[in-house]
């Protein structure tokens, strides 16, 4: 008869045969071993002293199994590692890995043997750690959802025209584990929350609360109690009205469901299969999320995905807004010293006050919004060219933005409304060519705020009659109150005979013969 391993059980019922004054042979043929095994562990229980009034129990016998083995492979087998005991123990006390450690006993202590015998030695150092054990969540219709996404392969992105790494995205309801899929090429923001939108619409409404990874996109800084939610998808939550739930880093079994739903997509929609394009591949995804894997016996919950989501969880669900929600981008930018942000590869103003300071800037596809310290300073239209300048004149410097303001048209309105004398003064500044003169006309009317509009007129009036259009002239008449006095008609020029002037015959007196001097 072929002999085959034996186990506790037998080996109890051996030992009970035993007991009972059987022999060999007849133990041999009822337990189907041959006579030599009977004889070894016969030998085995009188060792150990098993042979009792009472029947040992199984963990006892077993426990006797356990050792023969240990001692066995002791006795047979000798480490290579053995030698390097302590300076293994010294490195794994000090958290180095089993990699790091062979490569530095290799190094440092001319150690020859394999990798796989310093991992086996380290393994026996920690001894048999138990298994970490867990506990399976499952939660009411409506109340969850989790999203992950998972590498897809390369596919062809028909709005650039190339082969690209293509991710899909997966939200599964944790309740019915009914779930929906799409095909992206990146893993941005906006690609984060348009999806969002899509499966909510999908599903007919919101879960209360959604799982997530702690991927860029959603978090933007992965911590266990205080994570940082990104701006943009914070948003979405207080718009649709549902909890962001990060799983803790580095946790993925904490969204087991969602991955399991990736790993099922991967695995059943899209292995094997060929697409002409990511538009093609999402359309065939969202008809085998409901004819395939919505209509399949769950392996978990023995039920099938879209009968529990239709009756039990779709009910459930918080509806959707009757408002639609509009995607916005967050970026913090420095005010620069042109008064001006940069957001998009456009420029908008904020106050000057601000130059210099961190500005929030929260961007639709509509408008463009600047905080600071969550107040908002400026609004703008969102420009739909790159380059563009948005420009508000109230955030420029006072002091600084007459000179725009303050345009010819400008001057010649306010110069009117000053006066006729002004009006000419102003006319022939700003006439005056091939010299750009409209800082001078600006000159000439901030005097009225100083000396008023009256005395300016009667100042441009002296001036015109002089001839004098320089805005020195005009300054100066009003300092010294000119322009108080009454303008007098010019009087006529005298022309009178030079001082010293003598006559040309005083010169050449004329000849006594008649003849030319």
């Amino acid at each position: 008869m072929a002999a085959r391993s034996i186990h506790v059980t037998d080996l109890r019922e051996l030992i009970r045969l035993l007991r009972k004054g059987e022999t060999d042979r007849r133990i041999a043929r009822d337990l189907g071993l041959s006579r030599n095994t009977v004889a070894k562990y016969r030998s085995l229980a009188q060792r150990h002293q098993l042979l009792g009034e009472t029947l040992p129990s199984e963990a006892a016998i077993d426990g006797v199994l356990q050792s023969l083995r240990r001692d066995g492979r002791a006795a047979h087998e000798t480490s290579s590692v053995e030698p390097f005991r302590e300076q293994v123990r010294a490195l794994v006390a000090a958290g180095v890995e089993g990699q790091a450690a062979w490569r530095i006993l290799a190094e440092q202590q001319g150690f020859t043997g394999s990798y796989s015998s310093v991992k086996r030695f380290v393994r026996s150092l920690r001894g048999a750690q138990p298994p970490e054990s867990f506990v399976r969540l499952e939660v009411a219709p409506g109340d969850e959802a989790q999203v992950d996404f998972g590498y897809a392969g390369v596919m062809h992105d028909s709005t650039r025209g190339k082969a690209r790494r293509a991710w899909v995205f997966v939200m599964t309801l944790s309740h019915s584990r009914h779930a929906y899929a799409e095909i992206v090429f990146d893993q941005s923001v906006e690609t984060w929350t348009r999806l969002h939108v899509s499966a909510f619409e999908f599903f007919g409404g919101v879960p209360r609360r959604i799982v997530l990874d702690n991927l860029k996109a959603g978090i933007v800084q992965a911590c266990l109690h205080d994570p940082e939610v990104q701006r943009s998808y914070r948003d979405l939550a207080l718009h649709y009205d549902f909890v962001i739930s990060p799983c803790r880093p580095r946790t993925p079994e904490h969204k087991g469901k969602v991955e399991s739903g990736v790993r099922y997509v991967k695995r059943n929609a899209l292995a094997g299969r060929t697409f002409r394009d990511a538009h093609e591949a999402s359309a065939y995804l969202l008809r085998w999320c409901r004819e395939v894997a919505g209509r399949r016996t769950h392996g978990t919950t023995r039920q099938v995905p879209l009968a529990v989501f239709a009756q039990v969880e779709q009910p459930a669900l918080q509806p959707l807004p009757t408002t639609t929600w509009e995607a916005s981008t967050f970026k913090t930018c420095k005010l620069h010293r042109d008064c001006h942000v940069i957001f998009d590869r456009s420029y908008y103003s904020a106050p000057c006050r601000l130059v210099g300071k961190d500005l929030l800037v929260r961007a639709t596809s509509k408008l463009v919004q600047v905080f600071h310290e969550h107040e908002l300073v400026a609004v703008h239209v969102r420009s739909a060219r790159p380059g563009t300048w948005c420009t508000l004149q109230d955030h420029l410097p006072p002091d600084k933005v007459i000179f725009l303001t303050q345009s010819p048209p400008w001057c010649r309105q306010r110069a009117a409304e000053i006066g006729p004398a002004t009006t000419a003064f102003i006319d022939r500044l700003l006439g005056d060519r091939p010299m750009d003169r409209r800082r001078s006309a600006q000159a000439v009317l901030r005097l009225a705020q100083r000396h008023g509009t009256e005395r300016l007129e009667a100042a441009c009036a002296r001036a015109l009659a002089f001839e004098e259009l320089r805005v020195d002239t005009v300054r100066t008449i009003l300092v010294k109150g000119l322009d108080r006095e009454p303008l007098a008609p010019a009087a006529p020029a005298v022309v009178t005979a030079p001082r010293h002037a003598r006559p040309w015959t005083d010169f050449f007196p004329a000849s006594t013969d008649g003849g030319r001097p």
